[in-house]
């Protein structure tokens, strides 16, 4: 932006904030720090700051912290660019160009001109709302004696109880940005902006762990770019300019070098405005108020490789050289598989021109790039030789690709799989390390070639005295394809029959979700091609619908367990909402095609995240803990708060979903049971997976309390990092219950905790033993000894104690042989029945 842009933005700043919001007095008003409870603010963007590239509404205030010239603003900001308006806080240098910090929707904006309401209500919530009343965003703090909110000189804003202690702060859910003294503590990201003109959220994510940071894409499993071990002050060269300190990351104010981090100084803050930011292309950059304008003074993940290092520096399956973006392959077949997404901005990447699909394995081959290599790196990788690379991803219809690092004097190399291909970097000469080299495949579709009719010449017939055999052969082939045409027809027609009978039924159900055509589908997943994951009902695809929504549909395959599944689904969770049930949006019931449309969960399923191999993934304490209650919440609410009284029946980590922010949705409603309020127990047969299945499954008849039991096994492999069943242990070690009852004889349940976070939980060892205790609860043999799910929320909250007298020798059903099929008792209300699948999904839906 140049300094005329600026001149008269700060102009126009500079006048509302001194005359438009207090038109009877041209003196400069002193705009409140703070806020008690019941206020409520309306959005009413005022004037249009327009820059060199884009146009921004000035903020409107709501509370402003103000120190010699510089300081915080908490309010309402809109992009005039995109129609999206934001509740945040922004930062300002002598009121000039405000830049936005933290925001509260940035994936869910509101439009310019809807009236959206912010209100600090009387239970202690903030919430934002649309101009229809529908909740956008909120702290869900409501019931924790919040007394007032605050906006802190640091530009924290907190929300405090009448001890002035504080209930929650924005610090603790940064979006891109850090500001001096804030610290990304441990377990905590900042994820990047999509581009300048979209700010929801982005691929490039940066992670604070207990050795150091991590910056990497987001993909199904992530891919690393940058890893930095900091273990506190360098004795030698003076302070960093990213300093880690008790697990968290602190940001200094100035560099005298800007260029070398190593050579940064501190100085008060009141000196400058200074702001750090993850950008859209994946650098962690510093900003600073100078010359009446932010500008860059630091490129914090900056290597002596140059911007070719950054997986987005030439987009998707973009070849970077020498700073110079490209699309793969040579002049003769570069146009065959790939071509740039905009010709004036090679920078954007490339794109397939046809798009892989699962459909069309067949036609996979892989197009083989030598001396090149890739920018990310993973910890994951298989020491194999370069064939069975190739054919490892030629298998696997989520791989897009391959690298393969080898020594020059052997054919063995560690080969990784791309679930996305992000950017390429093109070698010089040798590798960067001596003797190796590397290799990267990407996965291509070949036009299916039409074979030519084989000739095959026809032989003379036998003689006379085997036409009646002839005849006869015939007569009865005839007969028999007669046979079963009419049987085809006649399933056929009963098929359509049973198929309009459900799209009529689901037409009647009150407060359905969205319809949609199975062409709609078809369109906003690219024709099913970007895969997420599979289960035992079906495949779920990433897809992104006209409004530009980003959804995950699961597309469902089989027969008579399909449409139960599907109608279960439909029928339980599309007329109910809850903050922690995953959203149902639509629903497609064409022919016979049944299709589910779902909210897309950025971080995927929860066994992702705990039974994991790579330390940098695992969660923190605290995340563990929302998580545990989070799933509780929803369960409460499926059991006492519906109309209809909703069993899950099959609770486990694959059905829960986590969101941007961590936050836990149960999912996957297609083995549930709506049961009517004044029924205390329903007879059905076995659903469910093993290892989640409570020991009265084998009565048939069950309660809600199966639920819980199998929340109860979910919290110890949360708190445990590790599966109930795990084979690949030792005999003693296989079943984690029977590990949990000796620990709990031995008073030795903190050895339990998962290993990568075991500093961390021992630290909280308290808390640990008493959420392990709360497991424990849930999983009495005796479902009448469980708590609800409601008296487990409270647990958690602290609210009531746990049972004192706990069982520790559960009954799990037995594991080894089939499992037993138990029928409907006589006289009782028929019900449908599921076959025990194991659904395996993880990655984003």
């Amino acid at each position: 932006m140049g300094l005329e842009s600026s001149s008269v933005s700060a102009l126009l700043f500079s006048l509302l904030m001194i005359s438009s919001f207090q038109p009877t007095d041209a003196q400069y008003i002193q705009y409140p720090s703070s806020a008690n409870l019941s206020s409520s603010w309306t959005n009413k963007i005022g004037e249009v700051i327009s820059t060199n590239s884009s146009e921004y509404a000035v903020p409107q205030p709501i509370l402003v912290r103000e120190s010699t010239g510089s300081g915080f603003i908490c309010g309402f900001y809109c992009y005039i660019g995109s129609d999206a308006c934001f509740f945040g806080v922004l930062i300002f240098q002598n009121m000039d160009l405000p830049e936005l910090v933290w925001s509260a929707n940035r994936n869910n904006p509101f439009r310019i001109n809807a009236t959206s309401t912010l209100e600090l209500t009387e239970g202690g919530d903030l919430t934002l709302e649309d101009a229809d009343g529908t909740l956008i965003w909120s702290t869900n703090t409501s019931g924790k004696s919040i007394a007032g909110l605050n906006l802190t000189e640091a530009g924290n804003l907190v929300l405090f109880d009448q001890n002035n202690n504080t209930v929650w702060q924005s610090f603790d859910y940064p979006t891109d940005c850090l500001v001096p003294n804030q610290k990304l503590v441990s377990g905590k990201e900042l994820t990047a902006s999509v581009s300048s003109s979209n700010w929801s959220e982005g691929l490039p994510s940066l992670l604070v762990t207990n050795e150091g940071m991590v910056a990497y894409v987001d993909s199904s499993p992530p891919q690393f770019y940058y890893n930095k071990t900091i273990r506190g002050m360098k004795n030698n060269t003076g302070p960093s300019y990213i300093q880690f300190r008790n697990e968290s990351l602190a940001l200094f104010i100035l560099t005298a070098e800007p260029n070398d981090p190593d050579s940064v100084i501190s100085i008060p803050a009141a000196l400058s405005s200074q702001f750090m930011k993850l950008d859209p292309d994946g650098h962690l950059r510093v900003y600073e108020w100078r010359e009446s304008e932010w500008k860059e003074v630091a490129d914090l993940l900056k290597t002596n490789e140059g911007n070719c290092e950054y997986p987005l520096s030439c987009g998707k399956y973009g070849i970077c050289s020498d700073g110079q973006c490209s699309c793969p392959g040579d002049s003769s077949n570069a146009a065959k598989y790939f071509r740039p997404v905009d010709d004036r901005l090679p920078n954007l990447g490339c794109s397939e021109i046809t798009s892989i699909s699962c459909s069309s394995s067949q036609y996979y081959s892989l197009m083989e790039l030598d001396n090149y290599r890739y920018s990310t790196f993973r910890e994951d990788t298989v020491y194999t030789d370069l064939e069975n690379c190739k054919q490892a991803c030629l298998k696997n219809c989520s791989c897009k690709g391959a690298r393969f690092l080898y020594d020059w004097n052997s054919s063995n190399g560690n080969c990784y799989l791309l679930s996305e291909v992000f950017s390429l970097i093109r070698n010089y000469g040798a590798y960067e390390e001596p003797f190796v080299n590397s290799t990267v495949l990407l996965k291509v579709v070949d036009s299916p070639i039409e074979n030519n009719t084989e000739q095959v010449g026809s032989k003379a017939g036998k003689k006379t005295g085997h036409v009646p055999i002839i005849i006869g052969s015939s007569l009865g082939a005839f007969f028999g394809v007669l046979i079963l045409i009419v049987t085809f027809l006649f399933l056929f027609r009963k098929k359509n029959n049973t198929m309009e009978v459900e799209e009529d039924y689901l037409d009647q159900v009150s407060g359905m979700p969205t319809r949609f055509s199975y062409e709609d589908l078809k369109a906003a997943t690219e024709n099913f091609s970007r895969k997420l994951g599979e289960g035992g009902f079906g495949s779920v695809y990433e897809g992104t619908l006209g409004n530009g929504v980003k959804v995950a549909v699961k597309h469902l395959e089989g027969l008579a367990q399909v449409k139960k599944s599907f109608l279960a689904e439909v029928e339980t969770i599309g007329s109910i909402h809850h903050v922690n049930l995953v959203k149902l949006i639509g629903f497609c019931a064409e022919k016979s095609h049944r299709l589910l449309v779902y909210e897309y969960m950025c971080n995927g399923s929860l066994d992702r995240w705990i039974f994991h191999k790579n330390q940098d993934l695992a969660l923190g304490w605290q995340s563990r803990r929302k998580i545990i209650l989070d799933i509780a919440k929803g369960l409460s609410y499926l059991h006492e708060e519906c109309t209809k009284k909703i069993f899950h029946l099959d609770i486990k980590p694959q059905n829960i979903l986590l969101d941007e922010r961590f936050n836990a949705k149960v999912s996957d409603f297609g083995l549930s049971k709506l049961i009517d309020r004044d029924q205390s127990q329903v007879v059905t047969t076995m659903r469910g997976t093993p290892g989640y299945l409570a020991p009265e499954w084998l009565s048939a008849v069950i309660t809600e309390k199966v639920d819980v039991y199998s929340f109860g096994v979910v919290v110890l492999e949360i708190l445990c990092g590790r599966k109930n069943i795990d084979r690949s242990q030792p005999e003693e070690d296989m079943h984690l219950l029977s590990i949990f009852k000796r620990k709990a004889q031995e008073e030795q349940l903190l050895d339990m905790v998962d290993k990568h976070r075991i500093e961390e939980m021992q630290l909280h060892g308290t808390d640990v033993v008493k959420m392990m205790r709360v497991g424990a609860w849930c999983l009495q043999s005796d479902f009448a000894k469980r708590p609800s799910m409601s008296m487990v929320v409270k647990a958690l909250e602290g609210l009531v104690d746990v049972d004192e007298n706990l069982d520790y020798s559960f009954s799990p059903l037995p594991l080894r042989g089939p499992l037993p099929v138990v029928g409907l008792k006589e006289g009782a209300a028929s019900s449908s029945t599921t076959p025990l699948l194991a659904s395996v999904l993880s990655g984003p839906r």
